[in-house]
């Protein structure tokens, strides 16, 4: 992970790939494309779909340019390496980080049911914001999530006792190389307690006391207080996230780990209004 990203300096959509594509990835997603895609069709008449019927389809529904420029004589044989060189230029040298994805959704119709699988775990590795969910490729973290986090960030850069748990956890939910989403956990719910001692004016509060003083202000609805503390509790039972890591234990996903991350920077956020 580079230095500016675990300083946080680098902004958290960036930092999950929302609606941005950095070279890891779009190198990652092109080689998945040629191998495990384009040279898997076959320019035969037999087994699964022809390559001819990919590019016809292709020029006609996608691009929408003439089908006398496609790679394509009347036989239907395709120009493979025409085909590649077209696509690879389109596919790496875009002008929008989103062209590749369009190119990659449009594929899948003619894809076997490995390639989407495979496309996935590339995504997931290089901790992009979509996913392919029933053939359709769809945002996994919504604009909403993102704004909580970076508010919660950038307004607690003065306090550096939440900031340094906050941008910990981005860090470990966003690494790429040893994602340690358990950790993440920890970090979300230690900012949490972090804001509390501040809003309570005391350096041993929970954030149970925090969550009494917020209801005896009546800052809070009791319904919100219960599940905000039902939350606090899965992390620290004796099962709990942050117990040492024993043998059997479950092991948290990004999924999860984010939730925790939204969930956290949303409540600090709130708290921040109470305290303003």
């Amino acid at each position: 992970m580079k230095f500016s990203e675990r300083l946080g300096h680098q902004p958290v959509r960036t930092q999950l790939q929302i609606e941005s594509i950095d070279d890891a990835l779009k190198n990652s997603l092109w080689s998945a494309f040629l191998e495990f895609f384009l040279k898997t069709l076959s320019n035969e008449s037999y087994g699964g779909y022809k390559l001819g019927v990919f590019v016809r389809s292709l020029w006609f529904r996608f691009f929408k340019l003439p089908l006398d420029t496609a790679p394509i004589d009347d036989s239907g044989f395709v120009w493979r390496d025409n085909l590649i060189t077209h696509l690879r230029k389109f596919f790496l040298n875009n002008k929008n980080w989103y062209d590749p994805y369009d190119l990659l959704q449009f594929s899948v119709e003619f894809a076997d049911s490995e390639f989407v699988p495979f496309l996935n775990r590339i995504l997931e590795r290089e901790k992009a914001g979509y996913r392919f969910v029933n053939g359709e490729l769809i945002q996994i973290t919504s604009k909403v999530e993102i704004d909580e986090i970076e508010q919660a960030i950038d307004s607690t850069r003065s306090i550096d006792a939440v900031n340094s748990h906050l941008n910990a956890a981005l860090k470990e939910l966003a690494d790429k190389e040893n994602p340690i989403y358990r950790n993440s956990v920890k970090e979300s719910i230690s900012a949490v307690e972090a804001i509390c001692k501040i809003y309570t004016g005391n350096d041993k509060t929970t954030l149970g006391d925090a969550l009494t003083k917020l209801e005896k202000d009546g800052s809070i609805h009791p319904a919100l207080k219960k599940s905000f503390s039902a939350l606090y509790g899965y992390t620290s039972d004796s099962g709990g996230i942050r117990h040492a890591l024993i043998e059997n234990d479950r092991q948290v996903d990004f999924h999860e780990a984010k939730f925790m991350l939204v969930t956290c920077t949303s409540f600090i956020n709130y708290l921040l209004s109470k305290m303003t």
